[in-house]
């Protein structure tokens, strides 16, 4: 990893170090004291910019936090230099040490990076896969990408986009189709007849449960399996994907593409109990006695909210979770009449397109928020539209009117502002501005709750106000030692992205908390990115390439139908697409903190970084050691000596 000292004479006991750098006390004195010259090779990393696709995987290996991510884009206005001061012409005092050395590790420079990277929950390599899949290596694309997100052919179809939105190819034409090309490349790995499973890194063999199979759940056995973990999953439901599976329409996504990604897992030896609902079927402590010593909860925000208003209780009213799940299980094959949809998120606008299919003669969805407001993505709202869905903004429900206990209509308010001054949520209404709508069928979309039966009763457990598990942010551990949770459980609903990168992190904490001797904080990564400053880019000369695109589907057609109708990008348009990218993030190298081990090298896919000489050290017989370190002292003396007084006559 680092050279070790040679203080037998030149070409007597040269070596390089094969020790592991988080432990290494040379190496760890060398980071507190900011001071590597006694560890360092004669080598430094070096990055070609131009093959660089800051997929980050050098900058996670580095031991000495010497590679960061950086931008490699021209500027308008050029970014500061980076002065890095050395021992060998400075005096270092306890001022200049990083004494934190083990808990503020950065990932990226202050001037920031790529903004897919940054903004992506999960911090997948995007430029990575892109530059990967435009040369046609799909298996190390995927390898890639899954190296954070288990799951992107689920991803591919569902996925938020926040990458997208924040493209900077979006600044001079149109974003990056970030998420078509994932889709293409788990697409190619679904269609093989041998799919990749990662290799295993370790045996360890320890027993860790994890309760709920939704993407929080499955991220963190995934993860712990490929690290050898004896890995079981405890599922209340018969099926397993949660949310996936329960809570999305087929129509977005097709269930045989939750199952095949789930198919991995079970290769990768995870076992699978569902019908066991822990705290009723078993409890933890039943767990514990069995040999568990660790256990993730991932167990979803899995019931739907009530308004609190009169008529609610009535017949044909429902929550769309609970709407969802009837249907995604086989229960609600039909809807007849009129349906009212109550809500203007993702999971009201999945409702209403469900109803249409289960034949119901009308649908409107109705909405507190503005058009602009609705937190529903614009895609989906103009699907809806297109299966002739109707949509209406800034109404709030006031009362449900039923006749002999059924409901027979619902009563409206006009919704004038739906959030405070201060952005808190706050709707104001017109009272006096009402419209009744004729109704069959009301469904109820406006959040979702946590239920946990029994599962935390007579634990350590804590919940924060609003139901969800207080855990620590950085590590998710739980008032319960032993433990750990992530998920909408611990954020309340998010998107699916959000909780498998919540599931990784949930495995790298119960790996450290089973082995002995781990801290779960001390060389962690905190995954901590910035974006680069967009405004400050300059895109004078760069092309104007279309994006591309999928076959639109006819919202006659789509409505007919619970098949996925979206197709996938041809190879063809995924060599175009990749032609777009503009590889805005860059490794960075601090040559100095460098100690030129030349792990970076190892991970690199794309032969970015090399080592080149920079120094010619060379070892010194011990008994020849004294003068050799008096000539070196006396010349720092005289190089701090000299930079003080050229301080002193610019100043003057």
């Amino acid at each position: 990893m680092h050279q070790i000292p040679n203080l037998d004479g030149s070409g007597k006991t040269h070596a390089i170090c094969n020790c592991c750098g988080c432990s290494c006390l040379a190496l760890r004195t060398a980071e507190m004291f900011k001071n590597v010259d006694m560890v360092r090779s004669n080598y430094v990393s070096s990055v070609d910019k131009d093959k660089c696709v800051a997929c980050g995987e050098c900058v996670e290996t580095c031991p000495v936090n010497a590679l960061q991510l950086g931008q490699k884009l021209c500027t308008i206005t050029p970014l500061p230099e980076r002065k890095v001061e050395t021992p060998r012409d400075t005096n270092w005092g306890e001022e200049k040490w990083n004494i934190d050395y083990r808990t503020n590790r950065k990932n990226v420079i202050d001037s920031g990076t790529s903004p897919c990277k940054t903004e992506c929950p999960a911090h997948i390599g995007i430029q990575g896969y892109i530059k990967l899949a435009s040369q046609g290596r799909y298996t190390e694309a995927l390898e890639l990408i899954k190296h954070e997100n288990p799951f992107p052919a689920v991803c591919g179809r569902i996925c938020p986009r926040k990458c997208e939105s924040a493209c900077t190819r979006g600044d001079i034409d149109s974003p990056i189709a970030i998420d078509e090309i994932k889709k293409y490349i788990a697409e190619q790995d679904l269609n093989k007849e041998i799919r990749f499973i990662p290799k295993k890194r370790h045996e360890y063999g320890n027993k860790i449960a994890v309760i709920g199979a939704g993407p929080a759940g499955l991220s963190c056995a995934y993860y712990l399996s490929i690290d050898g973990y004896q890995v079981t999953v405890f599922e209340k439901e018969e099926v397993l994907g949660g949310m996936l599976t329960l809570g999305i329409p087929s129509f977005r996504l097709e269930k045989d593409i939750v199952n095949a990604e789930i198919d991995i897992l079970r290769e990768l030896g995870v076992t699978f109990k569902t019908g066991v609902e822990v705290g009723v079927d078993i409890t933890l402590d039943d767990l514990r006695k069995e040999g568990y010593e660790a256990f993730y909860l991932g167990i979803g925000a899995n019931k739907g909210r009530g308004l609190g208003i009169v008529g609610e209780d009535g017949d044909g009213v429902i929550t769309g979770i609970d709407f969802l799940r009837n249907v995604n299980l086989g229960k609600t094959k039909k809807l007849q009449g009129k349906t009212v949809v109550i809500g203007g998120g993702n999971v009201a606008i999945d409702v209403a397109r469900t109803a249409t299919r289960l034949g119901s003669s009308a649908i409107s969805l109705f909405c507190l928020e503005s058009r602009e407001q609705m937190p529903a993505l614009l895609e989906e709202i103009n699907e809806a539209e297109a299966e002739n869905i109707t949509i209406n903004n800034s109404w709030g429900p006031n009362r449900i009117i039923t006749e002999d206990g059924h409901v027979t209509s619902v009563e409206f308010k006009k919704c004038i502002s739906v959030f405070d001054k201060s952005g808190k949520f706050h709707p104001t209404y017109d009272e006096n501005d009402t419209i009744i709508i004729e109704a069959d069928n009301i469904i109820l979309s406006i959040g979702q709750a946590i239920e946990f039966g029994d599962l935390i009763k007579g634990s350590k457990i804590e919940l924060n106000r609003n139901n969800t598990v207080k855990a620590d942010p950085f590590t998710y551990q739980t008032g319960e030692k032993d433990v750990f949770t992530g998920g909408d459980v611990y954020t309340g609903p998010r998107f699916a992205i959000d909780a498998i990168a919540a599931g990784k992190q949930g495995a790298i904490s119960i790996h450290r908390y089973v082995q002995p001797g781990q801290s779960l904080i001390l060389g962690r990564d905190r995954r901590e990115y910035i974006s680069l400053d967009k405004d400050n880019l300059d895109f004078d000369g760069y092309d104007h390439l279309p994006r591309q695109s999928i076959e639109h589907v006819d919202g006659e057609k789509s409505k007919t139908t619970f098949k996925d109708l979206r197709t996938t990008f041809t190879k063809e348009q995924i060599m175009e697409e990749t032609k777009r990218c503009l590889g805005c993030g860059a490794t960075v190298v601090d040559e100095f903190l460098c100690v030129g081990c030349g792990a970076c090298t190892l991970k690199c896919k794309f032969d970015a970084i090399s080592l080149v000489r920079q120094y010619d050290g060379e070892g010194v017989a011990f008994e020849d050691l004294k003068p050799v370190v008096i000539k070196q002292v006396l010349k720092r003396k005289g190089k701090i000596a000299v930079k003080k007084a050229t301080k002193v006559f610019q100043k003057d």
